[in-house]
């Protein structure tokens, strides 16, 4: 059985130490082995049946419908198992982990649904399980912080850098070279050297599956547009994988602005950013004339990362992936929209993807947009961004 392709044109590899390469040659024999597996598939499937509630509800929102002047169907990954499309991914890496005889964990986590969805996965498949956080996210993400302890993973605080999933990542990764025989890295986006693009995809692609399905049953014709939030790109290449070869389809990727596009606060890895490696991978991220790394920023903890998936930066170059860019402000405006007009409390990350409807009115009614609602927004009422817009509105 020969290896995988591991570039999406220029982008993508595998640049790491020395100590990781055989890690990640087993890993990648071990998915392709898996992925042909009835067995793992058939198991795989009665977790998302049986414990994550799938498939998730395809729901016409009418409310946000008439406020933006076309048909939204939003893609409630939000009513997932632990709030979040994250499970998916962690439920097939958990299972991956076990075929290969690993007995541990290692994860990173920003807003702390991947890292809670690890928990989770941990405990019903009887892992041990240690998930790095940034300090500035434990603070601003408590919640989850008290589930994941709750669950029985062991949280490690990283305060270097900016505190927040870029070094989270990082450590996690240091932590899997020094543990390569007994540990898995259970990464949480479609980001880092090959093969995890490829299987984090794999395992998200669920959504747009389902969604093909569920809009072709309700509309008898598929969307005009996909919209989803990109900070890693876990949720929007679950969405976009299935509806690739699909050209009538606009493929909407919406990247935290943050402060604005010139403030030097921002997460516009796409945007603004520029090719090279960075975890592992070759793609694009927010860096300096000199190659550094800068900081990223977003009032959402899982947007606020300076890089994105190799893949769907190809997708970008290619043009397949349009890209928008949405402000802290207009994804608050999104989150009370959806939250008065809908009863739905969003995560800030979906939120972004949602104000790229409010942005963009000149829509005809006829059309049909579905966005990826990934998950609860439960996380963020601690914010006090959040919570002082909602008084301001009162």
């Amino acid at each position: 059985m020969g290896l995988s392709k591991t570039k999406y044109g220029q982008f993508g590899g595998r640049f790491v130490p020395e100590t990781l390469m055989e890690p990640l040659l087993e890993l990648e024999r071990a998915f392709l082995a898996a992925r042909r597996d009835r067995d793992f598939k058939k198991e795989l499937d009665f977790y998302f049946k049986n414990y994550c509630g799938r498939p998730t509800p395809l729901y016409l929102a009418r409310n946000l419908s008439r406020r933006y002047g076309l048909k939204v169907y939003l893609k409630r990954e939000d009513l997932n198992h632990t709030g979040a499309h994250k499970l998916n991914n962690c439920l097939g890496q958990a299972l991956l982990a076990r075929r290969m005889g690993k007995k541990r964990l290692v994860a990173e986590t920003g807003a702390g649904q991947h890292g809670l969805a690890v928990a989770t996965v941990a405990a019903i498949l009887n892992f041990d399980c240690t998930i790095y956080m940034g300090e500035r996210d434990i603070k601003r993400q408590s919640e989850n912080v008290r589930k994941m302890e709750l669950l029985g993973a062991e949280l490690v605080e990283v305060s270097a850098g900016s505190k927040t999933l870029k070094e989270a990542t990082s450590e996690a990764m240091r932590d899997w070279a020094a543990h390569p025989q007994d540990s898995y890295y259970l990464l949480g986006s479609a980001v880092g050297p090959h093969p995890y693009p490829l299987i984090v995809k794999t395992f998200q692609s669920v959504i747009g599956l389902e969604t093909k399905k569920q809009v072709l049953k309700e509309e008898g014709r598929l969307p005009d547009y996909l919209v989803a939030c990109i900070g890693g790109g876990s949720n929007a290449i679950g969405l976009f994988y299935p509806f690739l070869s699909e050209d009538r389809v606009r493929l909407i990727g919406v990247e935290a602005a943050g402060k604005g596009s010139s403030s030097g606060h921002h997460a516009l890895s796409l945007l603004r950013g520029q090719t090279g490696i960075f975890h592992g991978a070759y793609t694009r991220f927010i860096q300096d004339d000199e190659g550094q790394v800068l900081n990223s920023y977003s009032i959402s903890a899982g947007l606020d990362y300076p890089g994105v998936g190799p893949e769907i930066a190809f997708l970008v170059q290619k043009g397949r992936i349009e890209v928008s860019g949405v402000t802290d402000e207009e994804a608050l405006i999104a989150f009370r929209e959806i939250a008065s007009g809908e009863g739905i409390i969003a995560a800030l990350e979906s939120c972004h993807a949602l104000a790229w409807l409010d942005k963009h009115r000149n829509f005809t009614s006829d059309r049909i947009a579905v966005v990826n609602l990934s998950g609860s927004g439960l996380k963020d009422l601690k914010n006090r961004e959040v919570m002082d817009g909602k008084k301001n509105n009162e």
